[in-house]
């Protein structure tokens, strides 16, 4: 459930409650969240963002299962200079999500496949961000990679897309993707798992549905709970989320239109 973009206004928390509800219903083992779960913290005044956090804690009581939460980058607090934060804040930037939701970056294993959470948001210091796992999430993954047996299947989720297409297909044939569209080091990152089984990289950011199998590798840009930021479909693609059933060490994949309309 990628692309939230919980506020309180443009009924996103019923849209929301709607989702989960869906989610309940069809009883998976459980979710995993794919980043901007909330509306915006980079550009908002500490009291929004500590309003929107609240919100998301409250409504995720709601899910009958288990939520692995990834971050997104509307979920860092107060780097651009509208904002008004200073960096000496105790929630500055990635600090407001370690608070509220625990770590950017862990793993977890689940009958036998393997699950890493990544952090692709990189604060550039300068009132903006872009996509890149930085050399201490390096690192950790090759740690994580030497504990892990090679045939283990492995799951990436990541905010910020290794590979997407989407500007090509919507935009132009010929438009490069920026550093704040795909994660800038996504080579090196991906040639870290060479030798192992992964499988499925779980992607957001771009609010569109594609899947491109590459390499022996599925990337899944999972379209958006919030679809056009609860204002609608996005690029043909409604409102909703992946639903992934896993069998052996293969997985199926469908996308869950919850049945949301505006109101």
């Amino acid at each position: 459930m990628t692309d939230i973009h919980l506020t309180d206004i443009r009924n996103a928390g019923a849209g929301f409650m709607q989702a989960i509800d869906t989610v309940n219903a069809l009883r998976p083992d459980f979710v995993i969240t794919g980043g901007d779960l909330i509306m915006d913290a980079l550009a908002q005044r500490h009291s929004r963002a500590d309003s929107l956090y609240n919100l998301y804690r409250s409504v995720l009581t709601r899910f009958k299962v288990p939520v692995y939460n990834t971050m997104g980058n509307h979920e860092i607090y107060g780097i651009y200079p509208k904002s008004g934060a200073s960096p000496e804040h105790p929630e500055y930037g990635e600090k407001i999500f370690e608070k509220r939701l625990g770590k950017s970056i862990y793993a977890f294993d689940h009958k036998g496949w393997k699950f890493f959470i990544l952090n692709s948001i990189e604060d550039t210091k300068k009132g903006s961000y872009i996509g890149m796992i930085d050399p201490g999430q390096i690192r950790w993954i090759k740690a994580e990679l030497e504990r892990t047996d090679s045939l283990t299947p492995i799951v990436i989720s990541t905010h910020i897309p290794f590979i997407t297409a989407t500007t090509q297909m919507y935009e132009r044939s010929t438009k490069a993707n920026d550093s704040g569209t795909v994660i800038i080091n996504a080579r090196e990152v991906l040639a870290l798992f060479k030798g192992h089984n992964l499988k499925l990289v779980l992607q957001g950011h771009q609010h569109a549905l594609e899947d491109i199998f590459i390499d022996g590798i599925h990337f899944i840009t999972g379209g958006a709970v919030s679809a056009a930021w609860w204002k609608g479909p996005y690029l043909g693609t409604e409102e909703g989320f992946l639903l992934i059933s896993v069998k052996k060490d293969h997985f199926d994949w469908r996308y869950v239109d919850y049945g949301w309309k505006v109101k």
